[in-house]
């Protein structure tokens, strides 16, 4: 009898340490939604083509620069993806200066049609973690629906929203949140 009750008490707090570890997790809110209404705010996206959180497959290195195919030099894809585009403050909607930053990486991906990208989606760090996934998926849909809209097909285009967990520039002045507030382009094949 002892040796039960050992047991029953081991596997209750093995349970509890896999739930408390398992809740503890950052979230990543990742979406390949079709294209959205013009505006891009968070009610955007069309439901029906809509993935929910976690269920899209991005591949090994999501985010992090994957395996460029063929014909696309180091320079070009490091000018690609080294200009991000940048929000006001609490906004998806994109600024004069990010639609024409747009229409260049449009021109590129006309000129490559073989690949693929991912738009991240990143905001400052003020605000709840749950607001700013959703306000970086917001800014990250807002970006696709402009190159979909300038001819880009939507399903060489994946977002997920890193919120406030990948800051370009730490710190709490206004420079660093407004740096923070961006959305940043990786070729994935």
């Amino acid at each position: 009898m002892k040796m039960t009750a050992i047991r029953i008490v081991v596997m209750v707090l093995a349970a509890a340490l896999l739930l408390g570890v398992s809740a503890c997790q950052k979230k990543q809110i990742a979406s390949d939604a079709g294209a959205a209404g013009a505006g891009g705010g968070f009610g955007a996206g069309d439901a029906a083509g809509r993935r929910g959180i976690g269920e899209q497959d991005l591949g090994a290195g999501a985010g992090r620069g994957g395996a460029a195919g063929g014909m696309v030099g180091t320079p070009e894809r490091t000018a690609f993806e080294n200009e991000d585009i940048f929000f006001d403050y609490d906004s998806s909607a994109l600024t004069a200066a990010a639609q024409e930053i747009l229409r260049r990486k449009a021109g590129f991906l006309k000129a490559n049609p073989s690949l693929n990208i991912t738009i991240e989606g990143h905001c400052d760090e003020r605000g709840t973690n749950e607001y700013n996934l959703a306000l970086g998926e917001a800014r990250a849909k807002s970006a696709k629906v402009f190159l979909v809209d300038l001819g880009i097909p939507a399903n060489r285009i994946a977002t997920i929203s890193y919120g406030e967990e990948r800051p370009l520039v730490e710190g709490r002045t206004e420079d660093a949140y407004a740096r923070n507030r961006r959305a940043h382009f990786v070729i994935e094949r």
